[in-house]
């Protein structure tokens, strides 16, 4: 009995943080700050990178996450993007797809989930660190998607 009521006590406070995630909740719109910079159209600029890393988007938690990203020691470029929608949604470069992973990474910049093609510029990042890029909620603490980088 007592099994029982863990888990679905579990269960209902997994749904209510993922829920927190959720498009009527979008009022707030403060984002940490970050030192990279986003640009929805290609560079002009070659920034062709012989460490570049590449990885296609997996959802995660129940959410749909889509497309493929590219990162370099100067950039990420997402390419193809597709996300469920949530209010304070960014890309972070991490080792893993955990809450300690996520905390240990590196936060890239504020991500649109509805913007195919999405460039954001990295200062002095060594892309060969990080294993994953993660698509990451703050606000609900919730992991959206991620891809792993080879």
């Amino acid at each position: 009995m007592r099994k029982t009521l863990l888990a679905t006590t579990a269960a209902v406070g997994l749904a209510l943080t993922l829920a927190a995630c959720s498009p009527q909740d979008a009022a707030d719109t403060s984002a940490p700050s970050s030192s990279a910079s986003q640009s929805t159209t290609e560079s002009d600029a070659t920034t062709a990178d012989t460490t570049a890393k590449t990885g296609e988007f997996a959802g995660l938690n129940g959410k749909e996450v889509a497309g493929m990203v590219s990162v370099s020691d100067t950039e990420v470029m997402l390419s193809e993007f597709s996300s469920d929608e949530g209010p304070d949604l960014h890309v972070y470069l991490t080792d893993g797809t955990d809450e300690a992973a996520i905390a240990a990474g590196m936060l890239v910049d504020a991500v649109s989930y509805d913007t195919a093609t999405q460039t954001f510029t990295l200062d002095g990042v060594e892309a060969e660190d990080y294993s994953h890029v993660v698509i990451y909620c703050d606000k609900a603490k919730a992991v959206f998607g991620a891809a792993e980088l080879s």
